[in-house]
């Protein structure tokens, strides 16, 4: 039997790219996608015309009671979960005094309680076979903080701090949990920037250019493998050298 892996914004962007490489390497794949229909079909199609196993579920991660569900439901489909990552997230570029409160439970929704809800519904599926992992997708401004991102930053950096201590609490089953802090990523989030805005970031790179969605594709399947299998509670940064 394949490993599952559950992967929350799979539709687009480090989601789809996670999904596609996590296949590849032999995974049967249970993705999820908030509007995108389209896009979430397209990769179902492509997967499992390429000889994988991959099925699509609509779902708000921000709504406990949607987890709930499709975590039973994958469970009945695929018969547990080796793997959950966390790719769903939510942007906003705003100065903080006018961020609202529908801008807080939107971005908080998403990017922070969506992980808290997946990780509680997941953790009892990993309990069960005492093996797997949680790799969570937080970001650069996590740890640095953004001007003009300071509730996108806040609940990113809120991932990491989840990430550090529910790792210590199932280290001793035998489950890691680590997390991700990509930097400028070429994804659709980052649309809003310019290409001037692009190219001020570049010379701020170190490497002189954006990541990919493939690239940090590559860093969760790693986290996702045995090769891993000694590394637990960290923040790994795939930013260029930014931070």
């Amino acid at each position: 039997m394949n490993p599952v892996a559950f992967i929350t914004g799979a539709s687009g962007g480090i989601g789809r790219a996670c999904a596609l490489k996590l296949a590849a390497e032999g995974f049967d794949i249970a993705g999820t996608y908030f509007s995108d229909e389209k896009s979430a079909a397209e990769l179902e199609t492509r997967i499992n015309s390429a000889g994988g196993r991959c099925r699509m579920y609509k779902l708000d991660v921000s709504d406990p009671a949607q987890v709930k569900t499709v975590t039973g439901k994958v469970e009945a489909d695929f018969g547990g979960i080796y793997a959950a990552v966390n790719c769903a997230g939510a942007a906003l570029n705003k100065l903080f005094q006018d961020t609202s409160d529908d801008d807080f439970e939107r971005i908080n929704g998403v990017n922070f309680k969506g992980v808290f809800n997946v990780c509680r519904e997941c953790t009892p599926l990993l309990l069960k076979n005492h093996k797997g992992c949680i790799i969570n997708i937080s970001s650069m401004w996590g740890i640095k903080g953004a001007s003009c991102e300071v509730l996108y930053s806040a609940t990113k950096a809120a991932i990491i701090g989840l990430t550090k201590a529910l790792a210590r609490e199932l280290a001793p089953s035998g489950i890691r949990v680590n997390c991700i802090a990509p930097g400028a990523v070429d994804t659709k989030m980052n649309d809003n920037l310019t290409p001037a805005d692009k190219a001020v970031l570049c010379e701020e790179i170190p490497l002189s250019r954006f990541g990919t969605a493939q690239e940090i594709a590559e860093v969760v399947t790693f986290l996702a493998s045995e090769k891993s299998s000694y590394i637990t509670a960290q923040v790994i940064t795939a930013d260029g050298g930014l931070i």
